[in-house]
């Protein structure tokens, strides 16, 4: 193996950790009630705010191409190495696959909607940002939205240009 796919092998499962680590105390503290009366959750607030705008403006982008089938932006915003977690359809880790798989399951047929106020943003300094949220979806082949359900996107900055690198999708 090549001393840079390893260095990336490397890169991606330590950014995938950080990502499950920091959703599953995350979702630990928001599932369970603390017995400790001492620490009290705080509401989430940006550490970076205009950080936190960017990956929602890109979110709103991605998901608008989403909405309306637009592949050219999709395609420019998905990374080649991406990473696609789903907990129904397993793991992706093929781009065009993905791309595919919109076409053909996606576009025309299904809408996201972002949950109102769910959005979470943080920093993965010298990479990117992690982005948690809730999420639905509508099939307009079936009545009324999903329920919201939770999502982690790992973002990565490549000199002006964000690209989508790991997605870990639950319903």
């Amino acid at each position: 193996m090549r001393p840079t796919s390893m260095r990336n092998k490397i890169a991606s499962i330590l950014s995938l950790s950080l990502a499950l680590l920091m959703y599953a105390s995350m979702a630990s503290a928001q599932t369970k009630p603390s017995t400790d009366k001492r620490y009290t959750p705080k509401p989430y607030t940006p550490g970076n705010i205009q950080l936190y705008k960017t990956i929602a403006r890109i979110d709103s982008i991605y998901f608008g191409a989403y909405n309306t089938g637009n592949e050219k932006i999709i395609d420019s915003l998905t990374s080649e190495d991406l990473e696609f977690y789903h907990d129904r359809a397993g793991l992706s880790t093929s781009k065009a696959d993905n791309l595919a798989s919109l076409r053909k399951n996606i576009y025309g047929k299904v809408t996201r909607t972002l949950t109102l106020g769910s959005l979470e943003v943080y920093e993965i300094p010298g990479y990117g940002a992690v982005e948690f949220g809730y999420h639905s979806f509508r099939n307009i082949a079936e009545p009324g939205e999903s329920q919201p359900s939770k999502f982690v996107a790992i973002w990565q900055k490549k000199g002006e240009q964000w690209q989508l690198t790991r997605v870990i999708s639950l319903h």
